[in-house]
């Protein structure tokens, strides 16, 4: 019996393998920016785990756009080499590469969760002024962004463009624009975050002019052949609701999601929450599955759903239900970096393994094919 997790999928010209991916994932492992050989293992062996696709963490636009100094950057030229070479290695393994390009607004300039508490990095400390839409700083212990002017916010829309021909030149698949999770573009959305009176806040159309800018710019920037992705929060459950109007609320995804499609985004990576601290998120397995399920129906936009997705027989229900289209794994794919080629046989699905581990797989399993990037 075939299952929809492990059936192929289409975008543009690109093709995935299955359904499953690897969602992005900071390391707070980076050096200026830099990959290290640390990416190279992490992502290397989630790619040889099975996933149709890798998508690498949230990497800065801009140095400002760093969450901390340890994040993985795609702001100069010099970036490039360390990425392709991790991309070269994915593709080795037969799975599709993708990027998320991120700026992190007023969340920027921390310490590494794993520092212990977090605290802001000042700038005598190699730290930086976080920038954002208002003057409005996250939590207690972080620090008062400056409100961005016209001429930041240009910046920032040229800066995602050319990170996107940076990743065009790295050999990348797949790049999502994050606007999720209370970074920069998400602020802009959420009236929470965003008290601007000038065109890019108040209204509906002006809050989300900012991430329609960066796409456009980016859609321009990257292969017309490629898909592009935009995460985005569903809701801020402001509240404790994914109705609340007190902030970005369910009904504005789908109309984003909407205008989203028109402007040449290939599919919403439909993640919640992240704009406000100590929120009341009823977090659950596939907690967030009905966002994915909705704006794939209205906004008609493939989806991928994002989660507590830990169970084969859940994602591939998720997929079976037309639910999403993929299905991205964070946490258990830290826990497992071969969960797609265990749930594979616990489907009872035959798939191809790394020609060096096959003694370890099924009988008469397959091989694993490398793969090369589309061409326009």
């Amino acid at each position: 019996m075939s299952h929809p997790l492990f059936s192929p999928f289409q975008l543009r010209s690109v093709s995935f393998s299955n359904r499953i991916g690897v969602s992005p994932m900071c390391q707070y492992s980076a050096h200026d920016g830099f990959a290290t050989d640390w990416h190279l293992v992490h992502l290397g062996s989630r790619a040889q785990g099975g996933a149709g696709l890798v998508l690498l963490e949230a990497s800065a636009v801009v140095p400002e756009g760093r969450i901390t100094p340890d994040d993985l950057g795609i702001y100069k030229d010099d970036h490039i080499p360390g990425l392709k070479r991790i991309v070269e290695f994915i593709h080795g393994q037969g799975v599709r590469a993708g990027i998320q390009l991120a700026h992190a607004g007023r969340k920027a300039s921390m310490s590494p969760p794993a520092a212990g508490a977090e605290h802001v990095v000042r700038p005598a400390q190699g730290g930086w002024q976080p920038v954002a839409p208002s003057a409005i700083a996250f939590a207690p212990n972080y620090a008062t962004p400056q409100a961005l002017d016209q001429a930041g916010i240009d910046a920032i829309i040229q800066a995602f463009a050319q990170a996107a021909q940076r990743a065009n030149a790295a050999g990348f698949d797949v790049v999502e624009i994050h606007s999720a999770h209370g970074y920069l573009l998400h602020e802009f959305l959420s009236p929470l975050s965003n008290h601007r009176t000038d065109a890019y806040g108040g209204s509906f159309e002006n809050r989300t002019r900012l991430l329609l800018q960066v796409v456009d710019a980016a859609r321009a920037a990257w292969p017309a052949h490629l898909p592009l992705f935009v995460r985005i929060s569903a809701t801020d459950w402001a509240g404790g609701s994914p109705a609340s109007q007190d902030g970005w609320s369910t009904d504005e995804s789908v109309a984003l999601a909407s205008l989203l499609r028109a402007r040449g985004v290939d599919l919403i990576d439909v993640s919640s929450g992240g704009l406000v601290p100590n929120a009341k998120i009823p977090v659950g397995p596939g907690f967030q599955v009905p966002f994915a399920a909705r704006i794939r129906s209205e906004a008609a936009i493939p989806t991928a759903a994002v989660g507590m997705i830990t169970d084969p027989r859940q994602a591939n229900a998720i997929i079976a239900e037309d639910q999403a289209d993929l299905v991205l794994l964070a946490r258990e794919m830290l826990r497992d970096p071969y969960w797609p080629l265990h749930a594979a046989i616990t489907l009872g699905e035959t798939v191809g393994w790394p020609v060096q581990y096959l003694r370890a797989g099924p009988a008469h399993s397959p091989t694993r094919a490398s793969i090369t990037r589309p061409s326009e």
